[in-house]
């Protein structure tokens, strides 16, 4: 990784998207993935304990990644327990759209009320 010098990104600093109902949005959100803030859910990178965690912009050639959430995009959460997350969804009701383990990191997928797919990772290890 090239190190850069004077002023750089440090971090996600959210996702923006337009929604029907945002109150209810914001209260699925803090329901079932335990997301709240002042502003909207909200993520304390204080927390995070892996070794070397890291944020990551990517880019696709075509929508297939994100099907099949509407909108284009998709939101990638890090969790410190993929497993767990999904066992807790599941019991909220929460439909899993399908699970992997990467050797690098555990995923799974889900859509939240208004149809964006949400993919939880759990990174395993530095890159």
């Amino acid at each position: 990784m090239a190190k850069v010098t004077g002023p750089k990104i440090t971090g996600l600093g959210g996702v923006f998207y337009v929604v029907k109902d945002p109150e209810a949005t914001r209260a699925w959100y803090r329901d079932v993935l335990g997301l709240e803030g002042d502003y909207g859910p909200q993520l304390m990178w204080s927390e995070e304990t892996c070794e070397a965690p890291y944020s990551l912009v990517s880019h696709f050639k075509d929508d297939q990644y994100i099907k099949p959430g509407i909108g284009g995009f998709m939101i990638n959460m890090r969790v410190d327990d993929c497993d767990g997350m999904v066992a807790q969804l599941k019991d909220k009701g929460v439909e899993i759209l399908g699970t992997s383990d990467e050797g690098y990191g555990k995923f799974a997928w889900l859509l939240d009320p208004d149809g964006v797919k949400i993919e939880l990772w759990e990174q395993c290890e530095a890159p």
